[in-house]
């Protein structure tokens, strides 16, 4: 996994931004027929609709640097592995910079608590760098908001990427999801290494559109994905989806993802089945409020209280 690592990223991040983009193209899905077919029907435009899904796709990603989780991610080498999955548990937390991992078991809780408060502590520090202004963390920060400004740009700009018929409407718990068929539009021209994959991929969407949120996608790639000049590939019948839920009020946030992918990276094959399942979201805040929470969470704040002594009078 290591010597694959770049181009697993890489595929990776495709598809997450394809998850992503889902509600920014369901929002044209919404404003087709109604009328299962199979050739997609676009019907009035509705804008107000669009403006939601995208308003709500943008809060929901701000969301992500707010709320800390945990993750258990299960990876095998291959579908057919008879062999239990090498999973990870990680406690995951906003840094401002990105996202801080720390290993806990499979419980949630810290498997050793001398190396899980120096992670803490180790978090902290970052934390405080970001508060404090101290520069060292100048670069973290500027290529964080870049990666934020290239998704919510392609969120904008590629909502013509794809085709989508209404196909049946589904019950989800007490929730009705409307799924469309997402086919893509022949007269899309990418313009990207990223929206050239959107040709490749044909899959389904589940828009609950009462809240205007996608709560599931599910997608397959139809033809080989080249990665970078002689990087890669990504073949044919590899396949993702993603189930979204409203963790909060108004907020809606993944579940679980799951990740098949076979290819080739130079002349050597790779393959990564990865399945992650999302939980205990939680608000932690900005970093400043993230460090006060951190540091209590340490006995900081208490040590602080006893070398300051008693108020006065």
């Amino acid at each position: 996994m290591t010597d694959f690592q770049p181009l697993y990223i890489m595929c990776k991040r495709a598809f997450i931004l394809m998850a992503l983009l889902s509600l920014a193209l369901a929002a044209d899905a919404a404003a087709q027929s109604a009328v299962p077919d199979t050739t997609p029907a676009i019907g009035p435009s509705r804008p107000d609709l669009f403006k939601r899904i995208i308003a709500n796709q943008k809060k929901d990603e701000s969301a992500m640097d707010l709320y800390e989780r945990v993750e258990r991610v299960e990876t095998r080498k291959n579908s057919s592995d008879p062999n239990p999955p090498v999973v990870k548990v990680s406690r995951v937390i906003p840094s401002g910079t990105g996202m801080y991992k720390i290993a806990v078991g499979d419980d949630g809780k810290p498997r050793d608590a001398t190396s899980y408060r120096a992670s803490l502590e180790g978090l902290a520090r970052a934390l405080a760098q970001l508060v404090n202004d101290s520069g060292s963390q100048r670069d973290g920060l500027e290529k964080y908001a870049k990666r934020k400004k290239e998704r919510n740009d392609l969120i904008d700009a590629t909502h013509n990427a794809f085709l989508f018929t209404l196909v049946a409407s589904e019950q989800r718990g007490d929730r009705t999801l409307s799924k469309y068929k997402m086919d893509p539009n022949p007269a899309f021209k990418p313009t990207t290494r990223f929206t050239s994959i959107f040709p490749k991929v044909r899959g389904f969407v589940w828009i609950e559109e009462s809240s205007g949120e996608l709560a599931r996608i599910e997608g397959d790639v139809t033809e080989d994905i080249s990665v970078g000049l002689f990087l890669g590939k990504i073949y044919k019948g590899s396949h993702f989806m993603q189930e979204r839920y409203e963790v909060l009020p108004g907020l809606w946030l993944a579940s679980f993802t799951q990740y098949d992918f076979d290819g080739r990276k130079l002349f050597s094959g790779f393959s990564i089945h990865e399945r992650t399942f999302y939980s205990n979201y939680r608000y932690i805040g900005p970093p400043k409020e993230a460090l006060a929470a951190i540091r209590e969470e340490l006995g900081y704040a208490d040590l602080d209280k006893q070398r300051a002594g008693p108020a006065d009078p």
